[in-house]
Order: structure tokens, then C-alpha cells, then sequence
């Protein structure tokens, strides 16, 4: 963030979408439906989350086109075609997602060919909602681009949805969150707009997440969380994406890793290793963290919330560390310090065994 005797230097570009937030949001579903000129909606949903699809879908009656409950991590493409299959064949003219960042990923895997608007409802804290950010896996490997067909019209933010979202999910769910807005602070085109989100969203669920963590059913902390959610994700929106999210993928589209899990692992390691070429970004990290550093405190922060902190206690076998290093530093991301295999080698190492995270 430029000192205000510096000169402004930047570009921001706003993306409109419909926010309508708050307890009770939902019952203004056929509303927002009929406000997209949509009659036929598909609900999307994971197989878990299938029962809440279904309360959708009887929400809906005759708006509803059918459930398709069958997204998964990462958006494999048999899935993703599956999808756009199933949303033609029942003739939908738009896409519902209810869930988190699966379910959302797979409607913007159906938006990115078919151009059908996306209504998002989510019950986790994601932030893929407010993004422009598709991923769809294939081949061991996930690819991802920015298309404005994907990024959803419409998005119901109803704290109530998320009562049911575990503590320990919520946790990692709420970290994943967090993340997006570390890298929109030192990302290599931020600006003061985003950043002044991107700083309030980690302040609101580190306000929020210990809270939901200690009382699950806490309706103001959890709508804390999906506030700091909706900022977060639209910080994500508005920058480049850094190493963070460059590991992130890496670990989650060649190694089948759990998504928010693998996020809250390496982002204090991440952090650290951008933390002397972005300075100011880790003063407000810390400032919103309530923290001496921006990397100790978002490890404290998980430390307090029970999150995993080691790779190897999410899935990954050390035998892949070197693997996973070479494909990082491959076709990197721009970053505030320079990407190098062995640096990046020995972060993953770090991150592995669990231990404190270096600077570079």
C-alpha cells in the first residue's frame, strides 16, 4: 500500500454481481430466480450435500429442473461434462449451486460452455462465488483460467445454511478464505480497493472462526465468517493469483488433496517465503490478525482453531515432495520473490513434517 506522500499507480476493474445477504436470505430464492429471467433451474450439489438440494429443489416446485448431486473436489472433467449433459437434457436455463467450492466449480464448469447463468448459494466459506476462477481436472493435473461466463449472477449468502458446516470444516473452510486474501495484499497487480477488502475479510474471520470453533450454533459469529467470506473471494477476484495458490493446485490437481485442508497447511509457509519482498502486505496480514507477523499469526490462528498443520497428515506421501516441488516451480505464478526449486523443496518439506515456517 503506496505511503500518502506516494503517487497511485493502479487498475481496478469491478465485476457486478447480485449480493443478497443475511439470515433468512434463501426465502428470497424464487425472487432472485425470477430477477435472472430463469424458469427452469438445475440444482447442483455434492453427494453429501444432496439432502440440501433437495430442500431446494422442493423450495422451487415447478422451477426446479432436477438435481444433479455428483460434484467432487477439484472438478474432474468426466464430472464436468456429465453435468452440461444432464443440464440440456432437462432443459435448464440456469444452474443452482448449493455448497461450497465443488459445487460452485461445477457450475461454472457448465456456464463456461453453455453460458448458463449461475444463482450461488453457499454454505461454506470458499469464495469461489465471487470469482471469475475456474479449475477442471484432468489427465493428474488441474487447469485453471478466468472467464467472465463463469462468475455467478446471483449469490444468497445466508449464515443460517452454514450451521451445519462442522467446526473443524468450518475452520479449514474459513482459513482457505483467509488465503485469498493474503495474496490479494502482495499481489503483483493489487490495489487499494481490493486490499481494503482483502485486509477486512481476515480481520472478519479471525474474529469470526474461534467463535464458531467454540459455538458452532453462533449465528453472529457465523455470519462474521461469511461476511469475511464474500470479501475474501472478491479479493481473489480482483488480483493475480501468487506461490500460494500456485502450491495449492499443485498439491490439490496432481495429488488428489483435500482442498481447504491444503490451503490452511501451506499458508503460513507460503507467507513466510514472500514475507521480504512484500512488506507492507505483512504488516496489514498482521494487523488484521491481531499478530506480531503475518505468518506466525495465521499459524497461532490455526493453532487456536485445531486445523491440520502437516502434508502428511492430510494425504500427501513424502515420496512426493520432490515431485510436487518440480511442478510448482515449473510454469510458476508471479510472485513478490522469486520462485526456486530448492527454496520451494525445502518449504514443502517444511510443511510435510509440520514444522515453523522460513522466510526465504
Amino acid at each position: 500500500m503506496p505511503s500518502p506522500a506516494s503517487p497511485l499507480d493502479f487498475v481496478y476493474t469491478g465485476h457486478a454481481v447480485r449480493v443478497v445477504f443475511g439470515a433468512g436470505s434463501l426465502d428470497h430464492l424464487e425472487r432472485e430466480i425470477g430477477l435472472l429471467g430463469a424458469r427452469r433451474a438445475l440444482v447442483l450439489s455434492t453427494p453429501e450435500q444432496a439432502g440440501q438440494a433437495e430442500d431446494i429443489a422442493r423450495r422451487l416446485g415447478a422451477r426446479c429442473a432436477g438435481i444433479f448431486a455428483r460434484a467432487v473436489m477439484h472438478v474432474p472433467i468426466e464430472t464436468a461434462r456429465a453435468a452440461r449433459e444432464e443440464a440440456a437434457r432437462v432443459g435448464a436455463d440456469c444452474a443452482l449451486a448449493v455448497g461450497g467450492g465443488s459445487t460452485t466449480g461445477l457450475g461454472k464448469a457448465i456456464a463456461l460452455e453453455s453460458a448458463l447463468p449461475i444463482l450461488a448459494i453457499p454454505t461454506t466459506y470458499a469464495g469461489s462465488e465471487m470469482t471469475t476462477i475456474y479449475g477442471i481436472s484432468e489427465g493428474g493435473a488441474k487447469k485453471t483460467g478466468r472467464d467472465a461466463r463463469v462468475l455467478p449472477r446471483t449469490v444468497i449468502y445466508d449464515p443460517k445454511l452454514t450451521l451445519s458446516l462442522p467446526p473443524a470444516l468450518s475452520a479449514v473452510s474459513g482459513m482457505n478464505a483467509i488465503a485469498h486474501s493474503v495474496e490479494a495484499l502482495y499481489a503483483v497487480d493489487a490495489n487499494p480497493i481490493i486490499s481494503l477488502m482483502a485486509e477486512e475479510g481476515i480481520r472478519a474471520l479471525a474474529r469470526g472462526l474461534p467463535r464458531v470453533v467454540a459455538a458452532p450454533g453462533d449465528l453472529d459469529a457465523r455470519a462474521d465468517c461469511l461476511y469475511g467470506a464474500w470479501l475474501c473471494g472478491t479479493a481473489l477476484n480482483g488480483t493475480s493469483m501468487a506461490l500460494h495458490h500456485k502450491l495449492c493446485h499443485t498439491l490439490g490437481g496432481s495429488f488428489n488433496l483435500p482442498h481447504a485442508e491444503t490451503h490452511t497447511v501451506i499458508l503460513p509457509h507460503a507467507t513466510a517465503y514472500n514475507a521480504r519482498g512484500t512488506p507492507a502486505a505483512m504488516v496489514r496480514i498482521a494487523a488484521a490478525l491481531g499478530a506480531p507477523t503475518a505468518a506466525q499469526g495465521l499459524l497461532d490462528l490455526e493453532r487456536r482453531l485445531g486445523t491440520p498443520l502437516a502434508l502428511k497428515d492430510i494425504g500427501l506421501s513424502e515420496a512426493a515432495l520432490d515431485r510436487a516441488a518440480e511442478l510448482a516451480a515449473a510454469n510458476p505464478y508471479a510472485n513478490p520473490v522469486p520462485i526456486e526449486r530448492a527454496a520451494i523443496r525445502r518449504l514443502l518439506d517444511n510443511a510435510y513434517h509440520g514444522r515453523a515456517p522460513e522466510e526465504a
